[in-house]
């Protein structure tokens, strides 16, 4: 075996240890361990171990840390966060880590790779017959998503903007494909790690069934792969592709919630098997600054409240008062208190009203954005949105994504997105009367890899 392994892969040998003595059959572990980790030998094994716990905190907490959302509210509080990860990232340090070792915001998403590479893996020493052909097919569908949600989740923080020009010279991630904990995989360029994920995202929407589950909200469908697809194609600018997947997953299901049925004075006001969302995650549980509720050394930005108006169900219900402004309320994740980040179908009524604007399409855009509004309002207040041009609905659709999305680490993603465009949205803070501020495009939209991974793979560094 080789003797270089970097921090991921040692974490990978000792969580995949404890998921099997706690989840799966204890014969998991009879065979020697090898270069190939221990294999799940079931199916039933396959859906419990994805099932687990392991896909549940895997996204990165990098875009909340360091987004327009919210402010600490003194010097001093800054100065005494838990982790210098957070103080770094709130004023755009271009060492965000510090040397910290074993940064889960990277190493979290390549746990769920691992997972679902031994699930892959495992599944090809199956026979695939008549009696349990279905069940295969939905096993592997399913891995296939969760590789592609975590692939994803790493190149949106770790990579550029796609750009379609330099793509083929962008740095992309590792592509991990195998289940080996000794592998060592360098970078593959952006425009494979995107041919990549689409892949596995294409492969598995075929593989799953377009029933949305009320109760487990982990479990893949063909309806959150083309969520994920929207998600993606919107990221890359390609808006004609993003559209069509939006649509592809209302046409499945497009449920709402109606903010008039939740109560505003509830701490946790959604449930975490919601009507809206589509496949739950949410942002690893390693910052203070990312927590609500609890959470009295932030507050909300004034420029961001000020966005909604007075009758606003989702001011109230969003963010609750702390002793110096506004933190975040509950989410869709329930009664967990850390960024819910999943699929839901308000970001996709979102992405088909901004495609449909992009393409000119004013009254497509203003039905999907008013579809999602009617349930923001009471019936008495709400008004309907009205634009002359499809460039005035485009600017709706970005107000109103900004209000609907906030917390959920896309704002992060729209930034890099708009700003590639030509928005010309400069992010800046004040702590103890030194400004800070990053400028669009500047190359620190890229979170850098951790240094002990660095030093261990010796994959390549980004830019900062």
């Amino acid at each position: 075996m080789k003797n270089r392994f970097n921090n991921i892969h040692i974490a990978l040998a000792g969580l995949l240890i404890m998921v099997l003595l706690s989840s799966c059959r204890k014969d998991f572990l009879d065979a020697k361990p090898s270069s190939n980790i221990i294999q799940p030998v079931t199916l039933e094994d396959f859906e419990n171990l994805l099932e687990g716990d392991n896909f549940t905190y895997s996204t990165s907490a990098l875009p909340v840390l360091s987004a327009d959302e919210y402010s600490y509210i003194d010097y001093p509080t800054w100065q005494s966060t838990a982790t210098a990860t957070e103080r770094n990232a709130y004023i755009w340090a271009s060492d965000v880590f510090a040397g910290q070792p074993n940064v889960q915001d990277w190493a979290k998403p390549y746990v769920a790779v691992f997972y679902a590479n031994n699930i892959l893996s495992g599944l090809q020493k199956i026979e695939v017959n008549a009696g349990n052909s279905a069940e295969w097919n939905y096993i592997k569908g399913w891995a296939l998503f969760e590789r592609s949600y975590y692939f994803y989740d790493l190149t949106r923080n770790f990579c550029k903007a796609y750009d379609p020009a330099s793509s083929n010279t962008d740095l992309g991630i590792p592509l991990k494909l195998r289940p080996e904990i000794d592998q060592i995989v360098q970078r593959s360029t952006l425009e494979q790690t995107y041919q990549q994920i689409l892949k596995d995202l294409n492969s598995a929407r075929v593989l799953l069934g377009s029933s949305v589950p009320t109760a487990k909200k982990n479990k893949a469908t063909a309806v959150s792969a083309y969520a994920l697809q929207a998600r993606i194609f919107l990221s890359m600018g390609d808006y004609t592709r993003a559209e069509l997947a939006a649509d592809s997953c209302l046409a499945l299901y497009n449920k709402l919630i109606d903010y008039n049925t939740l109560s505003v004075n509830d701490p946790f006001p959604f449930i975490k098997t919601n009507d809206e969302t589509l496949f739950t995650t949410a942002t690893v549980p390693s910052y203070s600054a990312t927590a609500s509720l609890v959470n009295n050394f932030i507050t909300i930005n004034n420029d961001l409240l000020a966005l909604y108006n007075s009758n606003d169900l989702r001011r109230k219900i969003f963010f609750k008062p702390s002793p110096k402004g506004f933190v975040m309320g509950g989410n869709y994740f329930g009664q967990n208190i850390f960024p819910y980040t999943g699929l839901a179908t308000d970001e996709i009524y979102l992405i088909k009203a901004e495609c449909a604007a992009r393409g000119g399409r004013t009254a497509a855009s203003l039905s999907a954005l008013n579809t999602l509004l009617v349930k923001r309002f009471p019936p008495s207040s709400f008004v309907p949105l009205s634009a002359a041009t499809s460039q005035q609905a485009l600017d709706l659709v970005l107000s109103e994504r900004r209000k609907e999305l906030v917390w959920r680490g896309l704002r992060w993603d729209d930034l890099k997105r708009l700003n590639k465009e030509g928005a010309g949205i400069v992010l800046t803070r004040v702590l103890n009367g030194t400004p800070y501020a990053l400028l669009p495009n500047d190359i620190r939209y890229v979170f850098p890899i951790p240094s002990d991974e660095i030093a261990l793979s010796g994959i390549q560094q980004n830019n900062r």
